[in-house]
């Protein structure tokens, strides 16, 4: 086992602090019990949800067959695993959170900027997923009383009742989303084996199901389409492996979280995409037109109960991955605004009322909305955040942080008056690199490798601007 060792700390230091609440402080040895299984089964319930699905058969529906599709999704995931590990490391090294981590490399009070951006990416995942768990209960009550599809407004109050599920769960805490982690995973994995049975039996076998050609009449062709979707495969996760020390910094040892997580992620993620993948196959042959929501296949069962079943099932998913995966992080983001102020619970709320605005159904119109404005959109930001993050702790610090100086004003993450605007310089210089290519279509490809194209730019433009910084050496125990 890989031992972590970590900073002595003064505890009434740290606590005094208007930097400190208890949301955000580090993690002790003993609260530390999270093993290998604990990431690969974290993973598990994360993966399978269905923006996954969605994800996979968005290729379907603009024009991969299935081994392009499958391919695109596995080489995404592998991609996004290692800055994932690399930003893992300092969680469980020092059991600090996200935001408190980009304190090392942002400032006291810089961090506030990518923690702030991380946090708006994950109200709208909130938004998405609230969106579709609506869609899943506006499709039961259609299934069990038909009327209810004239009612123009109905979505829209499903969506409402979903958004205020959530509330609740939150208000309840964090062991109420403990629980639901352990209990959802099951209930999609179930529900995309009946749907991988269902389209083989009304396609004809997996035969025909995965006989649906390539639009794509040459390689190049291919490519153009190929290029965004990686990225935004690699986009998918990119929020989450920038906030992945909110998670492992509860590990027992490095050697768990790396061992769970290369276990976890891209095998579940490609499984469950395959699942995405043959059943909007199969709906291009059953129905005449490649349905790339599940919410949608699952609406044209026929079978009323089977509809509702279903739908009972995802909601149930949606909800856990939704509270999981999209609310942890921003509370903590949010809550890093003023941690005296702002507590967890209180910065989950702020998620679901910001999980609103981003307009969540504009997000979901098509295929082309999710994979090419959304998913790669921010990617153009969170790369250059991941390029300044990881090279100040590898290359700067060379793993080395004081942990008291992080919950302080006057130590050696000030900077000037808290921000290191050498790292805000590198984030806007990696941003604005990639969004050029959005701006200028002679130069696409840069948006189209948003994220790449950030995460370099940043981090060369970091470690250029970063020399006059020192690493300091390691307290003694």
């Amino acid at each position: 086992m890989t031992e972590i060792h970590s900073t002595p700390l003064h505890a009434e230091t740290i606590e005094s602090s208007a930097l400190y609440n208890k949301d955000l402080a580090p993690v002790s040895r003993e609260r530390r019990t999270w093993r290998t299984y604990s990431y690969a089964a974290l993973w598990i319930s994360m993966s399978v949800n269905i923006p996954t699905y969605m994800l996979a058969s968005g290729m379907i529906a603009g024009g991969m067959n299935w081994k392009q599709a499958l391919f695109t999704v596995f080489l995404g995931n592998v991609l996004v695993l290692i800055p994932m590990l690399l930003n893992a490391h300092a969680g469980a090294q020092y059991g600090i959170p996200f935001p408190v981590f980009a304190r090392a490399s942002f400032g006291v009070l810089g961090a506030n900027v990518p923690a702030i951006l991380r946090a708006l990416v994950a109200c709208g995942w909130f938004g998405i997923q609230t969106w579709i768990g609506g869609e899943a209960i506006n499709a039961m009550i259609v299934a069990l009383a038909p009327s209810w599809v004239n009612y123009h407004s109905g979505p829209a109050v499903c969506f409402a009742f979903f958004w205020l599920l959530n509330v609740l769960v939150i208000l309840r805490g964090i062991e109420t989303i403990r629980f639901l982690q352990g209990i959802s995973a099951p209930f999609l994995l179930l529900i995309g084996f009946a749907l991988l049975l269902w389209a083989r039996q009304k396609a004809g076998g997996f035969g025909p199901m995965l006989a649906t050609p390539s639009k794509f009449q040459s390689f190049p062709e291919f490519f153009r389409f190929f290029v965004p979707s990686l990225t935004g495969v690699v986009g998918f996760w990119a929020t989450v492996s920038l906030n992945i020390p909110d998670f492992t910094r509860y590990a027992r040892s490095q050697r768990d979280q790396i061992i769970g997580q290369a276990l976890g992620l891209p095998a579940t993620m490609t499984f469950y995409s395959f699942i995405g993948i043959a059943v909007t196959s199969a709906t291009l042959i059953i129905f005449g037109e490649a349905l790339w929501n599940p919410v949608a296949v699952l609406a044209r069962l026929g079978n009323p109960f089977a509809v509702v079943l279903a739908m009972i099932a995802l909601l149930m998913a949606t909800l856990n991955v939704n509270v999981a995966a999209n609310v942890v992080s921003p509370a903590n983001d949010f809550s890093n605004l003023s941690p005296r102020r702002i507590s967890f619970r209180t910065g989950g709320l702020i998620t679901c009322a910001m999980g609103i605005v981003m307009q969540p159904w504009k997000l979901m119109a098509d295929y082309g909305s999710y994979i090419f404005g959304w998913l790669i959109g921010y990617s153009g930001f969170l790369g250059p955040i991941a390029g300044v993050l990881i090279c100040d702790y590898f290359v700067v610090r060379k793993k080395i942080l004081v942990v008291e100086d992080l919950y302080q004003r006057g130590g050696q993450y000030e900077y000037a008056h808290g921000f290191n605007w050498t790292a805000i310089a590198a984030l806007a210089a990696g941003a604005g690199v990639a969004f050029v290519g959005l701006a200028l279509p002679a130069v696409r490809i840069l948006y189209n490798y948003a994220w790449f194209v950030g995460f370099l730019v940043s981090f060369v433009v970091y470690s250029l601007l970063s020399n006059r910084i020192e690493p300091v050496a390691q307290p003694a125990d």
